[in-house]
């Protein structure tokens, strides 16, 4: 049996299996990754509201504080961390949950970060997409940029 199977680390989560670490061979201890108990535990399929359980619970429980302690050395207490997120309502279906994908530096992005730095990254991303680069340029004009730094920008 394959313990270190996300569908089995899941199973134990959510039976609050205390005990499933201990049961694993030193190598499947070596190969336990922690990090992938929060991006799984955190996203059910099924009823919002249990949806919604395991979100703040997950956040709660796992995503503060969670790193503070020593991966290497604590990887037991890690999992019994884990093991409260569930709310011991069975076993439910868990979604992987992807990092935002860090959208490519374009140069009117550039530009516009260092023209309106108070803008979020969602504002520079509309901005970019509702203007061309000669809006922006004409944008940079009338922030009191010189034609030179403009193109410079814009190489």
């Amino acid at each position: 049996m394959d313990r270190l199977n996300i569908k089995n680390e899941m199973s134990a989560l959510d039976r609050k299996d205390r005990d499933y670490y201990d049961a694993m061979t030193e190598e499947e201890k070596k190969k336990f990754a922690p990090y992938l108990m929060i991006r799984w535990s955190s996203c059910v399929g099924g009823d919002p509201m249990l949806q919604s359980y395991y979100l703040m619970s997950a956040n709660e429980k796992l995503n503060k504080g969670f790193f503070d302690i020593s991966t290497s050395q604590h990887k037991k207490l890690q999992w019994l961390l884990s093991t409260t997120v569930s709310p011991g309502m069975g076993i439910q279906s868990h979604h992987w949950i992807p990092a935002k994908k860090k959208e490519s530096q374009s140069k009117a992005s550039k530009v516009l970060r260092k023209l309106m730095p108070e803008l979020n990254e969602e504002e520079i991303s509309l901005m970019c997409k509702i203007n061309d680069d000669n809006d922006i340029k004409e944008l940079a004009r009338s922030h009191g940029w010189d034609d030179k730094s403009i193109k410079e920008l814009f190489k």
